[in-house]
């Protein structure tokens, strides 16, 4: 638990001190609300084109809106970037302004830039078998995910989180096409991305902010057939940034379209991720994700499941988690999207407190249809609420138990409103 310093001035401080708190929050709501403002005329200056529909989420990331608007890129180079500001009103009004145990969307009752993001990025084509991807980064979901809880990090990691992507890939003409990468890659584990953009709902769930958005190492995917796809890797570790030891992580991916609606993936991570690298201390993890994507609705489950025994007391660590989502684009730039979700963590080694989480997450997403085709402006406004039990569960709550210790409260309600606005390349 965090400790900050008492507050002097007795019961008509705290009263005037808690009044203060619940109009910077009111402050935060209408300086997104006005970004709303601000976005909506463009609403006005261009309708969304004929019979045109936004494609639903499927777990990779989403393809810019430019790209729907004009002809078929001539160019294998890409470049754009976003801005993604976020303000998040917690009705518990915590002191600290934090979502206790999370990385991503981590602030509360204040307006955030959350993610903001410029990029380069070259495709492989059958002219040209080299590719290339570099992001730089910023914001507060760049600031915590890629370290685990409580564990050492890497030199110059404050420098290092700022790259969102960075590395090379091949294809190699063996047989169907073999393609290599190597550097920084968009993790095989997980359904959500760590930008918002291309998520259904624009908090993450637990299972996704404890488990990695980006591996650092080298993969080799390969298509067996146009319904099987295999990929091995190896990587630094399960957080990129943590460093624990010297030895590299393994795992490997199935990915398998029995027909046209479904996908379905599994992926197995195993590695050291403590000082001692003894195998009996080595983590194994299990990610399973099943997507039916049909017309404008698409519903998956992410189901992950972990494990590790701990160096020193030799207990049997264990985390379990599972998200449904569920997005429906309603009509033209309109879609509704549902979340419910559960996190257990056993032993407090993922979130660093033993804590069951439930929660449920209803997102309501606007696409802002701006004249100029390579630009998109995003809103949202999002209703969330966590429920966390268990020794070490709670949420930070307005008051303190004793002077400098925050109170914690099992409930956590938050509505958020967001406004991302991107540029994208043909």
């Amino acid at each position: 638990m965090r400790h900050f310093p008492p507050r002097p001035g007795g019961q008509r401080a705290e009263h005037g001190t808690a009044t203060r708190r619940r109009w910077r929050g009111w402050v935060s709501l209408g300086g997104c609300l006005l970004l709303w403002c601000l976005a909506a005329p463009a609403a006005a200056l261009e309708g969304p084109p004929a019979g045109q529909a936004p494609e639903p989420h499927t777990g990779e990331p989403s393809v810019p809106a430019a790209e729907t608007k004009t002809a078929p890129a001539t160019s294998d180079w890409h470049y754009g970037g976003f801005i993604d500001l976020g303000a998040s009103i917690d009705f518990n009004f915590p002191d600290n302004h934090q979502f206790r145990s999370r990385g991503t969307t981590p602030r509360a009752n204040e307006l955030d830039l959350n993610m903001a993001l410029v990029y380069a990025r070259k495709d492989i084509s059958a002219g040209s078998p080299w590719g290339l991807e570099l992001a730089i980064q910023t914001g507060q979901d760049a600031r915590a995910f890629a370290f685990a809880t409580g564990d050492p990090t890497v030199d110059f990691a404050d420098q290092l989180r700022q790259f969102g992507k960075a590395n090379v890939s091949y294809l190699a003409s063996i047989g169907k096409g073999l393609t290599l990468q190597a550097g920084l890659f968009s993790s095989l584990i997980g359904y959500e991305s760590l930008y918002a953009k291309d998520n259904p709902n624009y908090s993450r769930a637990w299972i996704a902010d404890f488990s990695p958005y980006l591996m650092f190492g080298v993969n080799a995917s390969y298509p067996f057939s146009d319904q099987l796809t295999g990929t091995l890797y190896v990587i630094r570790r399960y957080f990129h940034l943590a460093n624990e030891n010297n030895l590299p992580s393994y795992g490997a991916q199935l990915a398998y379209k029995p027909s046209a609606p479904w996908t379905l993936k599994e992926t197995l991570y195993y590695g050291p991720d403590q000082a001692d690298t003894a195998l009996e201390f080595w983590r194994t993890f299990s990610d399973t994700i099943v997507e039916w994507k049909s017309g404008t609705l698409t519903i998956a489950l992410d189901h992950q499941i972990g494990t590790e025994k701990l160096v020193g007391s030799g207990r049997r660590t264990f985390w379990w988690g599972a998200a449904l989502y569920t997005r429906w684009n309603v009509s033209g730039p309109w879609s509704i999207a549902v979340r419910p979700e559960f996190y257990w963590d056993r032993n407090g080694r993922l979130t660093g407190a033993e804590q069951f989480v439930k929660a449920l997450t209803t997102t309501l997403e606007y696409k802002v249809p701006w004249p100029y085709a390579w630009t998109n402006v995003i809103l949202r406004v999002e209703y969330r609420f966590d429920e966390s039990t268990g020794v070490g569960g709670g949420f930070f709550k307005d008051g303190e138990v004793s002077p400098g210790v925050l109170k914690l409260t099992p409930g956590r309600h938050a509505l958020t409103f967001a406004a991302i606005w991107t540029f994208d390349s043909p």
